[in-house]
């Protein structure tokens, strides 16, 4: 990785962890504090703390169209505002009312998939993989801190501390952001004047992008509902605390992640993405057949939450990549909102099927899950290998219209994507070997005053 890209992956992954963090630290405590509002029952608890998962799926689609239309850090920086202002709401709370407001306002800024459209903007082909995967580290690994923190934070800072500390990662994050690579992005034909509607119809209609949205759902849902059972199974089964159980999550999914990348690596420089992605879905019903039949006994319940852990992060690594590679150039945003809005969703019915499967028996509970996960694979089987582009790195000659200079690059033959960090002066090319003829190689090295080996 070059350092522009370096960057943007600690930026945006600095974003996503103050966001994860900010947000799930409250989960584990406020069934135990959410009763001292006033109107306060269980149901509105519950529902204080799950708007904002609803909130992100219903908003993630409108925020991903404008996205494709205006600059994604100005979408970024609306949506951070939305949830530092949704934070202060519920941080000055009495009413149990207010905080499912605060919660549903702050869900309103569903940034998610511009986040990863950003990254996909400032990263090359052959790195895209690579930082996604980062990126679903970050956001396992800050899940799990906050779900450490918010326990430990809340009898010294109280529950509208925590909304209070909410608002001010908000802030931290709107700082990293502008430590983030601006990139211009220049389209062909004006292709950036299509209506929504045909926006949603051009990413709609790729059977295969639908395939990576069901495969999204199909893994939040199940890792809610298994984040709903596991606890239970842990404390049955190993005896462990509510607290003592962070000490599972983290090294399996550490060790889960470390046994993912090489297969990941496989993915990208072998082009084997469409055989790693099955096998994934296929290792997850395999790891939840396991839980079925062994998770009374403490070996078979940490194998199968091992297994599982490996499967969830080459699919969290592979699909956001695999989305940048197939969405169309100009919808690129758009078809990541799309899934986003599919992840959220998934979440919000696995938590509502794991509450549920609480009270039967594990076996049966176990195997639902997996039937889940069986019904994915069958469907998503037919998907095909993502398209697989080269990139290379420009360095734009001194004195140029960008904007003009850019689009003479995009009218070349062969040439699919065009990403200009300004400030850098450079430019990342996107780059369809099969199409590219000898007369655009000599036009693409005159236009950039090099030599160019592509």
């Amino acid at each position: 990785m070059n350092g522009i890209e370096k960057r943007a992956i600690a930026g945006v992954g600095g974003i996503f962890a103050l966001r994860m963090v900010g947000l799930f630290m409250i989960v584990p405590v406020f069934s135990v504090y959410g009763d001292r509002y006033t109107h306060a029952t269980p149901l509105l608890i519950g529902l204080a703390v799950g708007i904002y998962g609803l909130g992100q799926a219903i908003f993630q689609i409108p925020m991903s169209l404008a996205a494709d239309k205006y600059p994604r850090k100005l979408m970024i920086l609306l949506g951070l505002i939305l949830f530092a202002a949704g934070g202060i709401l519920a941080a000055t709370a009495d009413s149990i009312y207010q905080v499912i407001i605060g919660r549903a306002l702050a869900g309103s800024g569903a940034v998610s998939a511009v986040l990863m459209a950003l990254l996909a903007d400032v990263t090359r082909e052959q790195s895209r993989t690579k930082a996604m995967a980062a990126m679903g580290l970050t956001i396992a690994a800050s899940i799990m801190m906050a779900f450490a923190i918010g326990p430990m934070l809340v009898s010294s800072l109280g529950i509208s501390g925590l909304f209070w500390l909410t608002a001010v990662f908000a802030v931290l994050a709107m700082v990293l952001l502008m430590f983030v690579p601006t990139p211009l992005r220049v389209l062909k034909h004006n292709i950036n004047n299509k209506s929504i509607a045909q926006q949603m119809r051009d990413v709609l209609v790729i059977d295969d992008l639908n395939r990576l949205h069901i495969a999204i759902f199909s893994l939040h849902l199940t890792m809610t509902a298994i984040f709903v059972i596991v606890p239970h199974q842990l404390a049955d089964v190993l005896n462990l605390s509510v607290s003592q159980q962070g000490y599972v999550y983290l090294p399996l999914l550490l060790i889960g992640f470390a046994i993912a990348i090489p297969f990941i690596i496989i993915a990208e420089k072998k082009q084997k993405m469409r055989q790693i992605f099955l096998a994934a879905l296929a290792l997850m019903a395999v790891s939840l057949g396991v839980l079925a039949f062994g998770s009374q006994l403490g070996a078979g319940l940490i194998i199968g939450l091992g297994l599982y852990f490996v499967g969830f992060n080459l699919l969290e690594a592979t699909i956001p990549s695999w989305i940048s590679k197939r969405a169309p150039v100009a919808n690129k945003a758009t078809a990541m909102g799309l899934n986003s809005s599919s992840q959220f969703f998934g979440a919000f019915i696995g938590g509502g099927i794991g509450g549920w499967l609480l009270t039967q028996s594990s076996l049966l509970s176990w195997a639902i899950l997996a039937v889940v996960m069986i019904i994915s694979l069958v469907l998503i089987f037919p998907i095909h290998q993502p398209p697989y582009l080269s990139s290379t790195t420009l360095s734009i000659p001194k004195n140029t219209d960008i904007v003009s200079w850019s689009q003479r690059i995009m009218d070349i033959d062969g040439v699919d994507d065009i990403v200009v960090m300004a400030s850098e002066q450079i430019a990342y090319l996107k780059l369809d070997k099969h199409k590219l003829t000898d007369a655009a190689r000599q036009q693409l090295s005159q236009m950039t005053e090099t030599q160019l080996d592509i």
